[in-house]
């Protein structure tokens, strides 16, 4: 298991920070995980942007 953090999703998805954030809002795109109590870091699971870019390449 691999935490991604905001700039390596960019690249995996070919999307900008904004965009990805309004996915977010809207139920589209997986959303990220707090990286501990109190924190303000947050990442996503590589396996969920790997899940997500397997179910949008086709459409």
């Amino acid at each position: 298991m691999r935490i991604l953090r905001i700039k390596d999703v960019m690249k995996m998805v070919g999307l900008g920070r904004s965009t990805i954030y309004s996915k977010m809002n809207n139920g589209t795109f997986p959303l990220n995980k707090k990286l501990g109590v109190g924190a303000r870091a947050a990442g996503w699971l590589e396996s969920d942007i790997e899940i997500w870019i397997n179910a949008n390449f086709y459409n």
